[in-house]
């Protein structure tokens, strides 16, 4: 399983589709199988789904997760690198969704390849790739329900749509925020009037949109203040957060992020930092309309603002209930009486179960055999929506969930990058785990 393995090229043979089972034998394991890979669509996203048979049936399936739609271009790249150029410098291929998540479809395929040609053994697997994860996963809950014989009983998943702290180790990611995603517009007047005539007389659209982000968030700490948006952050993470900050060091948020001039972070704790990243809500206005470009604006009382608001929730949090005091603290007692329209999505967050023992040594095994170093686990503050779907229709699951989006690649944003020994050395230990895995069905 070593990384020269998975560097080779050429055909995997043992990838086929059709019902023919060809044999193979590798340092003494014996692997039949049949690949059955396939893209539907039908009225849903598209989606890709694959079938690794073993010669031996497991009673339970490992299903890879990945998704390969991506993120808006975003603007700001840096000169000679884009969203649709791929570039690689350094060691990193930049260009939009390499990292976030292009990788995995290839990163899953390849790991079951080159277990194979090292001579590993692996269960039932079924490769699951989507279309709609950047869009809330608004299909996955119908895709499962039309996949649900194929999938079978799930007893680990592995995901690679996450990130990592750091590049010299495996990182698996133990929560992950829920989402609601808001768009909301306050409406004064039926159209733009002159300012001169309108101003003092008729409110702002954009003050009283304002007053009202005001009743979610402090804009002084950015603390929450509505108490549906807050969890009490367990005891045994605020253990594992401390450790994790102290592998990392003080400083870490100085060198994670982009910062301009004296911008700083609103505390100086790493372990705070991390906690405020995975376990704390948060919100950002990602997009404004019934603004016009400041080269093109005009002396004119506007008649509707309208803003767009990306709102991260604690993993435990019931997203249900938050959305709904969102929505009552958007719409009541509106000042001025101006009128106020809401649209909302949402996705809940998760929380990963305990690592029972066999995963929990298999992940450190396969982060020596592919870094060198043991493995480590943090909370992200991100969302994968189809985490939380997964562990209510297969609760006794256990989950791997990693993934390459390290210090500085930059997911969403501008000159994202994939950091290819790391994701190199991260397909090596993929297929560390499947290994794991089958060697766990036998001992059971």
């Amino acid at each position: 399983f070593s990384p020269p393995e998975c560097r080779q090229r050429g055909n995997c043979e043992e990838q086929h589709c059709g019902n023919s089972t060809p044999n193979h034998s590798r340092r003494h394991h014996r692997i039949t199988s049949s690949a059955l890979a396939r893209i539907d669509c039908g009225i849903f996203n598209p989606r890709i789904f694959a079938v690794f048979n073993p010669e031996s049936a497991g009673h339970t399936t490992v299903l890879m997760y990945g998704h390969l739609d991506k993120q808006p271009e975003m603007e700001g790249w840096a000169d000679g690198l884009g969203p649709w150029q791929p570039v690689i410098t350094d060691g990193k291929l930049y260009g939009r969704g390499g990292a976030d998540d292009g990788y995995a479809l290839f990163a899953s395929l390849t790991a079951i390849r080159g277990l194979r040609r090292a001579g590993g053994n692996h269960g039932r697997i079924v490769v699951l790739i989507e279309a709609g994860e950047e869009s809330g996963s608004p299909d996955l809950a119908a895709h499962i329900d039309v996949l649900a014989n194929e999938l079978g009983d799930v007893g680990l998943v592995v995901c690679l749509d996450s990130g990592c702290a750091t590049y010299d180790r495996l990182w698996t990611t133990t929560s992950l925020r829920g989402l609601a995603q808001v768009r909301f517009t306050v409406r004064v007047l039926t159209e733009g009037v002159h300012s001169g005539s309108a101003g003092g007389v008729v409110p702002s659209s954009f003050r009283v949109a304002r007053a009202l982000l005001d009743r979610i968030e402090d804009p002084l700490t950015g603390a929450m203040r509505l108490p549906e948006l807050d969890v009490e952050i367990p005891t045994a993470v605020v253990s594992a957060t401390a450790d994790t900050a102290e592998l990392l060091g003080p400083g870490w948020a100085d060198h994670e992020y982009p910062w301009i001039h004296s911008t700083h972070a609103d505390s100086c704790s790493t372990a705070e930092h991390l906690l405020s990243q995975s376990w704390r809500a948060a919100f950002e206005v990602t997009g404004a309309d019934g603004l016009p470009p400041t080269a093109k604006a005009g002396n004119v009382l506007r008649p509707h603002t309208t803003l767009s608001l990306a709102l991260r929730l604690p993993p435990s949090v019931d997203t249900e209930r938050a959305v709904g005091a969102v929505l009552r603290a958007l719409t009541t007692d509106v000042p001025s009486g101006a009128t106020v329209e809401v649209e909302t999505e949402r996705a809940d967050g998760w929380a990963a179960p305990a690592l029972a023992p066999w995963l929990s040594d298999t992940l450190d095994d396969a982060s020596y055999a592919a870094y060198g170093t043991g493995h480590r686990s943090l909370g992200e503050g991100g969302t994968i929506p189809f985490m939380a779907m997964l562990q209510r229709r297969f609760p006794a699951a256990q989950f791997a969930v990693a993934g390459v989006l390290g210090p500085g690649s930059n997911a969403h944003g501008p000159n994202e990058f994939l950091h290819l020994d790391y994701a190199e050395r991260l397909t090596v230990a993929v297929a560390h785990i499947l290994d794991g895995h089958a060697r766990h069905l036998v001992s059971e």
